[in-house]
């Protein structure tokens, strides 16, 4: 299939095959077609699976190509985000897909100079990305003006509401016209998210391209068992040894990561760190020298990493488990992309038990725990140490501990009120 069949304007198909789009993905091609007939819809689809071109393509040709000899200074498409570094790179993604249209595309997002926004906005633009608290800021100063949106995306829906973006999120839709066409595209499928879509969305259509298993067969997970005082020299340890290459490390808190990367500079690993405190300049340099290969690690807490889109990372490690088990899942997200292996390790201290009991129940690989020579913990934590496990599992499989205990299924997905399923576009399971 090719991005013309599914309804899409030459002038935007034509620019795809030279930056590599060769055929639509699955959320792509499921998404596209609807979009365009102006329905509002509700879409579960993995970071790294095309969605940003799933809603930016369809908008565009909705938005740009019927109004390109009257441009205005008002906004007619608006995308909601939860970082900003999702922000950047949905804004510049979107400004690509467009330039065959002379599509104008603005950012909006907290951390940059609101003098320079402002400048922007003042030029005119036809699509916005922004982060919720910002935008709030630029409405309540007037100086933007949502009267005349006609679609709307929340992309990421799912991490907007973890980090507590709902009531923002109301306030920022209720300055868009009710009539506009809305599209929410989220990880997971929470009974949370599905009673947004039912504030935000009218009878939206629901596609579903993600697999049976949320995290990509091709990554293997290692969980080693660390006293707390150790767990730097274990991380250095690990970042020397063969297989060599870059890794993206998980803190828990900002000044943890601060800490993790002051050690690791230390010894002679060059590191850099992003987290909510850092200005943006300072978080783009950080993440551009990663991406070049000048720093080995990027030492990052959640907030910070989010919406991270890093080609070919080989290795994720949990310095720190995260404090919610679905984190897990967008952690290790970051490696194991398109087909290519990908490798996730956890340090873990006797405290971290139940947090480890909850990602291991949302996972159906195997995890495997193994010690390191010299690393040895005080306090060993075997598999059964602690948790209790139903007799079987939630997919009905016999759960037994062993050197890879087999790992719990997935849950249901939430109920699915009000929402008009399409098609399950999802890949058959393997094996």
């Amino acid at each position: 299939m090719s991005f013309s069949e599914l309804g899409l304007a030459p002038a935007l198909c034509v620019p795809l095959g030279g930056r590599g789009y060769t055929e639509p993905t699955p959320v792509q091609a499921t998404s596209i077609p609807l979009i365009l007939t102006g329905g509002d819809l509700l879409a579960r689809a993995q970071t790294g699976t095309g969605k940003t071109a799933a809603f930016g393509l369809p908008m565009i040709q909705r938005l740009a190509l019927p109004r390109r000899q009257t441009l205005s200074r008002m906004p007619l498409g608006l995308v909601l985000v939860p970082t900003r570094e999702l922000a950047a790179q949905v804004q510049s993604a979107l400004t690509a897909y467009g330039l065959p249209v002379r599509l104008r595309v603005a950012a909006v997002f907290g951390g940059a100079s609101m003098f320079e926004q402002v400048k922007t906005l003042g030029r005119g633009t036809d699509i916005i990305v922004a982060t919720p608290g910002r935008l709030i800021d630029h409405l309540q100063r007037r100086t933007i003006d949502l009267s005349a949106v006609n679609i709307v995306t929340l992309d990421e829906a799912d991490r907007m509401l973890d980090m507590g973006f709902l009531p923002s999120l109301r306030r920022v839709l209720q300055a868009v016209p009710k009539s506009r066409q809305t599209l929410l595209f989220s990880a997971t499928l929470s009974d949370a998210v599905v009673e947004l879509a039912r504030q935000f969305t009218r009878d939206p259509l629901r596609v579903d391209v993600s697999p049976a298993d949320s995290v990509a067969p091709t990554i293997t997970h290692r969980i080693h068992a660390v006293d707390p005082d150790r767990k730097r020299a274990l991380l250095e340890h690990l970042l020397t040894q063969v297989p060599t290459g870059q890794a993206l490390v998980f803190c828990k808190t900002k000044r943890g990561a601060d800490r993790v990367g002051a050690h690791l500079n230390e010894a002679g690993i060059r590191a850099s760190v992003i987290h909510g405190n850092k200005a943006q300049a300072a978080r783009g340099r950080a993440l551009a020298e990663f991406k070049t290969g000048r720093v080995k690690a990027l030492v990052a807490t959640d907030i910070a990493a989010r919406g991270l889109d890093i080609p070919q990372l080989p290795l994720v490690v949990n310095f720190d488990l995260p404090l919610v088990a679905e984190d897990y899942i967008h952690r290790v997200g970051r490696t194991g992309r398109a087909g290519a292996a990908g490798r996730a390790i956890s340090l873990v201290t006797r405290a971290d038990r139940q947090l480890l009991h909850g990602i291991e129940q949302l996972l159906s690989a195997s995890l495997e725990y193994a010690a390191v020579p010299g690393f040895q913990t005080t306090t060993p934590l075997a598999p059964h140490d602690g948790l209790r496990r139903s007799n079987r599992n939630r997919a009905g499989r016999a759960a037994t501990w062993s050197r890879r205990p087999e790992a719990a299924g997935r849950s249901a997905s939430a109920p699915e009120r009000g929402l008009r399923p399409v098609r399950d576009s999802r890949p058959a399971s393997r094996g």
